[in-house]
This record gives C-alpha cells, structure tokens and sequence, in this order.
C-alpha cells in the first residue's frame, strides 16, 4: 500500500502541469538481453507529443550492441530512425525530417556508497532529409538507489541528469535537456519510470518542445547461462 501511494503522490504534480501549460508525452518501451559474458544488446521504441497525449509529431526506433569493459565503463555502438513531423496535429506531414542515424557511445560510471556518478559522451552521424550532419552530445548524471532491499537490491530510484549537445557547424550549441526522475523496480527484471524533461532548443532542425511528463518501461532479460544476475541501476536513456 505504501508503495502505491508513493507512485500516486509523485504523479499528482505531473497531472497539475499538464492542465497549466503545454506539457507533452515522451514514452520509452525499452528491452536489454544480457548475455554470460561482457556483452548486452538492446531496442527501444520512444514515441512523443507536444500536448499531454496529443499532438504526437515524433517516434524512434533504435538498437545497439553494449560491451562492459568493466564497473566503470561501458561502450555502446547503436543505429536507428528517428521520424519528426510538423506540429498542429498528430503526425501532420509532410515530416521536418527523416533521419537515420549511428552513433558510438563512451558511458563512465563512478559510485559512492548509494550514489552514482555518470558521464555519456556520444558522437552521432546523423543522415537526415536535409543532408549529412555530425552532432556531439556530453550528459552527467546522478542517481540515487533507497528502500529496504528486496533480493538484494533497493526498489526505489530517484536520478536526475543535464545533456549539452553540439555541432562542428555554427551556432555549434543546438541544445540543453535536464531530466528528474523516479525509478520503481518491482522485480530485478523490470524498471518502471516517470520523470520530468526540460529541454532548451537553439536553432536545432529536429523534435522540439519544451517540457514533457516521461514514462519508461525498461526490460532486462538474463541468458540462462548467467547464473548471477547483475541489477541494472543505470541512468535510464533518453
């Protein structure tokens, strides 16, 4: 009972927001398969609106391929479409831009007692329907595991993260995204999520808006031969 009001408090603010101002949707169905030794793959699915559940102008669909080199880094090569359409509507067309991209991924991890420390370096080779552009993008991150241990892991998450992205092209700064979110694991296999998004645009050419209610769903799936799972207390993607 205790757990089902806390998620309950925590999206009473959320619901406020979204009757005072253009608060949008950004959705995450994200699934990991985990395999014996250093490796991992993974897709997800985001799909976002600029009203709360209306106005749906963009969705991704993307995978990868992890390498843990270790407890403190993790490296990550990933491709995928990433689909913008105009605003005014549900998917309006013609589209701003369709784009498939690839980009590598540097994710170094640091703890001290509960919390953890992240930095994300990614470089993205983006083809788009206005021709070939690089962007770079640096993200730090807290996070924060609590509540009594349930199998040998605390149930609870709270994390907050700010990402800067940049271009080899003038102005080179496009963009600045800050997110604050709560994390519920209800068993070693799955996270739930909902967070808060505010992101500052400047002269970018891809999805827009300013602020968005987030909700994930993130999926670990564990090779039979794995005999020891590892809990997965990342910060979740966006």
């Amino acid at each position: 009972m205790i757990k089902i009001r806390t998620i309950f408090l925590c999206l009473i603010p959320f619901t406020s927001f979204a009757q005072n101002f253009d608060l949008g949707s950004w959705n995450v169905l994200h699934l990991k398969l985990n395999y014996p030794t250093k490796w991992s793959v993974f897709a997800e699915a985001q799909i976002r609106s600029l009203k709360f559940y209306d106005n749906f102008h963009y969705y991704e669909y993307k995978g990868g391929l992890n390498y843990k080199s270790n407890e403190q880094l993790t490296l990550t090569i990933g491709t995928g479409s990433y689909q913008t359409f105009k605003e005014g509507g549900n998917f309006v067309l013609p589209k701003n831009n369709n784009e498939f991209r690839i980009w590598p991924q540097i994710l170094v991890h640091q703890s001290i007692g509960r919390i953890k420390i992240e930095q994300r370096y990614r470089s993205e080779l983006r083809f788009t329907s206005n021709g070939y552009r690089n962007r770079f993008r640096y993200r730090v991150g807290l996070s924060y595991s609590f509540g009594e241990k349930i199998n040998g892991y605390n149930p609870f998450q709270l994390n907050t993260s700010n990402e800067l992205f940049f271009t080899d092209n003038e102005p080179y700064f496009e963009r600045n995204r800050w997110l604050v979110a709560f994390n519920y694991k209800p068993n070693k296999n799955t996270t739930l999520q909902i967070g808060y998004i505010h992101q500052f645009d400047y002269k970018i050419n891809d999805e827009t808006g300013r602020d968005f209610l987030q909700v994930g769903y993130f999926f670990d799936l564990f090779s039979k031969q794995i005999t020891n799972q590892r809990i997965d207390t990342d910060l979740k993607d966006n």
